[in-house]
């Protein structure tokens, strides 16, 4: 375990979301470091796959939380997303199921679902 504090951020590819949520997350968290995990769409990869994504997603995680300590997991949506191009109730719909999944995942860690808006505002949408 490495002496510093770390959280992990499944997010969109989407390079406009990175230092927002970043920013919100050490602020937010209290911690030094966020380890990112990146794919485009990732609310509708974990609700809907390819599994292999799936799997890959859910064994860097456990990375993060077994070898840097991470004690947070937050999920990304956001607005405009080509990866994943629905509009908001579908993306916080897939964000919420989304959550649930990765909480069965059996981490120790506090799951959390966000909402980037077009400011690139972040908004904790679930918790669990």
């Amino acid at each position: 375990m490495s002496e510093h504090s770390f959280a992990t951020v499944i997010n969109c590819m989407d390079g406009r979301t990175q230092l927002p949520v970043n920013e919100w997350t050490q602020q937010t968290y209290n911690v030094d470091y966020v380890d990112t995990i990146t794919e485009p769409g990732p609310d509708k990869i974990i609700c809907e796959g390819p599994n292999e994504l799936i799997e890959s997603i859910k064994s860097r995680v456990s990375i993060s939380v077994n070898k840097h300590g991470s004690n947070h997991v937050i999920l990304v949506s956001h607005t405009d997303c080509a990866g994943n191009p629905v509009d908001k109730a579908t993306h916080l719909r897939q964000l919420k199921k989304a959550v649930h999944i990765i909480a069965t995942w059996g981490f120790a860690a506090h799951v959390i679902g966000v909402w980037v808006d077009e400011n690139w505002n972040v908004e904790k949408i679930e918790e669990l």
